[in-house]
């Protein structure tokens, strides 16, 4: 693989409709903008894709040329995996379109669409996918990596959603991956990442979800080790229609939060509930807030599931300086309540934050070999994050981050979501996330990109013939 010829770019714009930007082009930096201001990165070219034709004619570019290509759907990656220096970006961004079916049943939405589009369409109908909790996130990435979300303890990972996938392969040919057509391309990709070919669209069965009730509650950072072994218990035994998933953080300084409380140092659970939403009920349901210790905070309001989503949105916008890891993890031990209190006395910036997402309940229904995503066992996934808007402090989020991982992966299960594999992991990293479906992964990336053309991921190499 290598760089692209300036003098082949010609040709590449005449074949694609969408435009094709180069350095030389008014909208260059804000093609290479993604969520992740940490990554900085020059792509020769971007072709922006309105149509299967023009992904079918980038691919077939790139493979001509020998150009290094990377896949961009929603520019969320931690790691800027969707950002490759001098050689072609396949952007999917103009593919951004959701068909909800007429009889609400399924949606098909489009390889470059966001969260905030697939939960716009389908609130209408009172439908949702499980999947996230930013509407900024792409769609694409996350499906790929597995998915999961507020709706996942009530109805499994995205990918347990995923019905098929229009998929154009690295030899220029589409196919359409269901269980069905291509099975074995359609088991990869649910939990394989984007190693398999460029998913221009993805139809998902949807599940009823409208208003949910919605509540945050915090106590004082000191009170850490009481709330998590609470938390350890509680959590796991609720049932499947209440979801809440622990953080450690520094209030935001605005609304629904007192000013008193603004800056400080807490932890906290963001709860969903989806069940009977009748006067007070909400309030019954997470009385619970009181056992572990008085909560320095506790809001609860009904909510559109949208509203829910977007909720962060503001909070971390695009641009901030990003560091982040992951794992997996069966129980919170004593020793990692411990570490987790430590990192959080010690948060390096107002945004830095580590999140434990509950992926049990429905998510479990599977076994390890059914998809991709081999920790079926796990119950929760975690994500520590250093987060800031000055790049000058890029090197202490990322000393924080990488300090705190280091000192909690001894107590993970080993892998992670291979979304929360971060920037400069190794290779064994991929290979813990997939467990024993490793081996079977390689050997359908043989089938599908024998020459590992699509290796702007977190990749796993073709088995060899």
């Amino acid at each position: 693989m290598g760089s692209i010829d300036e003098t082949a770019v010609g040709s590449l714009r005449e074949a694609l409709r969408g435009p094709v930007i180069t350095p030389q082009d008014p909208g260059y930096d804000e093609a290479r903008s993604i969520y992740n201001a940490m990554i900085d990165r020059r792509p020769a070219a971007f072709a922006q894709c309105v149509d299967v034709a023009d992904v079918q004619a980038a691919i077939s570019f790139a493979r001509d040329t020998g150009a290094d290509l990377a896949v961009r759907g929603g520019g969320h990656s931690g790691p800027g995996l969707c950002l490759v220096d001098d050689g072609l970006v396949l952007d999917l961004s103009p593919m951004r379109w959701v068909r909800v079916a007429p009889e609400a049943t399924t949606v098909q939405v489009g390889g470059g669409s966001q969260l905030g589009d697939l939960d716009h369409a389908t609130h209408a109908f009172g439908r949702a996918v499980p999947a996230g909790i930013m509407s900024t996130t792409g769609v694409g990435g996350l499906t790929l990596g597995g998915g999961h979300g507020y709706l996942t303890r009530k109805y499994g990972l995205t990918i347990d959603s995923l019905v098929s996938a229009d998929v154009v392969l690295a030899d220029g040919s589409c196919v359409t991956a269901s269980a069905d057509d291509h099975p074995d391309l359609f088991w990869a990709l649910r939990g394989g990442g984007g190693n398999f070919g460029v998913v221009t669209s993805f139809t998902f069965r949807l599940h009823p979800a409208h208003t949910v009730g919605v509540a945050v509650t915090v106590w004082p950072v000191d009170r850490t080790p009481e709330v998590l072994r609470w938390y350890r218990e509680f959590m796991p035994s609720a049932p499947e229609d209440l979801y809440g998933f622990f953080a450690v953080l520094a209030v935001p300084p605005g609304p629904p939060f007192p000013e008193p409380i603004h800056g400080h140092k807490v932890c906290g659970v963001v709860w969903c509930y989806t069940g009977d939403l009748a006067a007070d009920r909400l309030e019954e349901v997470l009385a619970v807030v009181n056992d572990p210790a008085p909560p320095a905070f506790h809001f609860t309001t009904p909510m559109p599931y949208p509203g829910l989503q977007s909720m962060f949105d503001t909070l971390i916008p695009k641009g901030l300086q990003w560091y982040w890891r992951g794992d997996f993890f069966d129980a919170v031990s004593d020793g990692a309540i411990d570490v987790h209190h430590k990192y959080a006395e010690n948060l390096p910036t107002d945004l830095s934050i580590m999140h434990l997402y509950p992926v049990d309940g429905a998510a479990h229904r599977l076994g390890a070999d059914e998809t991709a995503w081999a920790y079926r066992d796990a119950v929760w996934s975690c994500v520590v994050a250093g987060i800031d808007p000055d790049p000058a402090n890029a090197g202490l989020i990322r000393e924080w981050c990488v300090g705190y991982w280091t000192d909690l992966h001894p107590h993970s299960m080993g892998g992670s979501y291979v979304n929360f594999i971060g920037q400069q992991e190794s290779s064994d990293r991929v290979q813990a996330t997939y467990r024993g479906n490793y081996d079977r992964l390689a050997a359908v990336k043989r089938v599908y990109d024998p020459d590992n053309l699509f290796h702007a991921n977190q990749n796993i190499p073709p088995a060899p013939s």
